[in-house]
């Protein structure tokens, strides 16, 4: 099935699954990122299709998908900003890692191919800063060389809404700008200098369709869901890249995942000449103390049926799955530290 009619029939199921929730108590319910949405709706219906078990998750940002969690509204939430280990032990949560991929900048410009205007780190803030206002300003001219810049103002697009994409973005500006990290800083909800709002992956998607000369930053697979025009970006080693899941799989190859408190890692501007330099990390959230045991498992089941049958689709959507040796930790995770209402280990 294609990725558009798999996105359509997902929200239609999901939608379905909302109205209709008292009467499929047992499907699985989960909020959260927008970064990992397509991987996750692919997933849903072949898991819908192996099991007869449903998912519901609602695409409603890491921000909302942290707070439903912490109110037990859900049984689990996703973010892309890995929470640190003070914020999980107050709140009664581990964390585990789902999928990886990649935050890539997107453009409307005549003219303009995708994958042809290359930018760095530091004039991509400086846009963010207000500092650069057109198209045609000498920091861009000066890394396209012959390409027909417009005179064209520049619109800035960015999230309306707490998000991982954006703790991802911001994080990766705050490392390579030091102007952009003491006026804007790196969080899943900033306060912006300048520019419009959308909500969602798609919502910014949306917004740089709509407007002639905008600039935004969204998950890889909703730039080529939308077939929006990508930049080129330089990495930390100097390399001007394009983005796909080689290199997002080179950013996370020297992730040290044991020396972070819930495998929180941050995979943005590392080294390594094919390096993507905004790769993420999608997490998972849930109670250490499940009320319902038989949800709590049935989350677990689902993501290890994921992590055993769903390498290809993530590939095929130019996410990158998590490397053996990781699955294995958070398997060990899961049995050391979800428990039923009585304190018994969930599996």
């Amino acid at each position: 099935m294609r990725m558009k009619q798999l996105l359509t029939s997902f929200v239609v199921g999901a939608s379905a699954a909302m109205a209709f929730s008292t009467a499929f108590a047992a499907d699985m319910t989960g909020a959260g990122a927008t970064f990992p949405y397509p991987i996750y709706a692919k997933w849903a219906e072949a898991y819908k299709a192996s099991t007869g078990n449903g998912l519901n998750y609602q695409s409603v940002g890491s921000g909302a998908g942290i707070k439903q969690i912490k109110a037990k509204t859900v049984d689990f939430g996703a973010s892309d900003m890995p929470l640190k280990a003070e914020e999980l032990d107050a709140d009664g949560l581990m964390q585990f890692p789902a999928i990886m991929g990649g935050v890539v900048t997107v453009v409307n410009l005549d003219g303009i191919a995708p994958g042809q205007l290359k930018l760095t780190g530091p004039v991509v803030a400086d846009i963010y800063l207000g500092k650069i206002t057109e198209w045609n300003n000498p920091a861009i001219a000066a890394l396209n060389p012959g390409v027909k810049l417009p005179a064209a103002e520049i619109t800035v697009v960015h999230r309306a809404d707490g998000s991982g994409t954006s703790f991802l973005f911001t994080d990766y500006l705050s490392k390579v700008n030091p102007e952009f990290k003491t006026k804007i800083g790196a969080g899943t909800a900033v306060k912006w200098v300048t520019g419009v709002g959308g909500k969602g992956n798609d919502g910014v998607a949306a917004n740089v369709q709509r407007i002639k000369g905008a600039i935004g930053y969204v998950e890889w697979a909703y730039a080529k869901k939308n077939k929006i025009a990508h930049t080129q970006l330089k990495n930390k080693d100097g390399s001007f890249l394009q983005p796909d899941d080689d290199n997002f799989k080179a950013a996370a190859a020297n992730a040290e995942w044991t020396k972070t408190p819930g495998f929180g890692v941050v995979l943005t501007d590392q080294a390594g000449k094919t390096s993507w330099p905004i790769t993420g990390v999608s997490y998972i959230l849930m109670h250490k103390q499940q009320a319902d045991a038989n949800k709590g498992k049935e989350v677990i089941k689902f993501f290890d049926w994921a992590f055993k049958n769903g390498d290809a689709a993530a590939t095929e959507l130019d996410y990158v799955p998590l490397p053996d040796s990781v699955v294995k930790l958070v398997q060990a995770s899961w049995k050391a530290n979800l428990k039923d209402a009585s304190g018994k280990p969930l599996n």
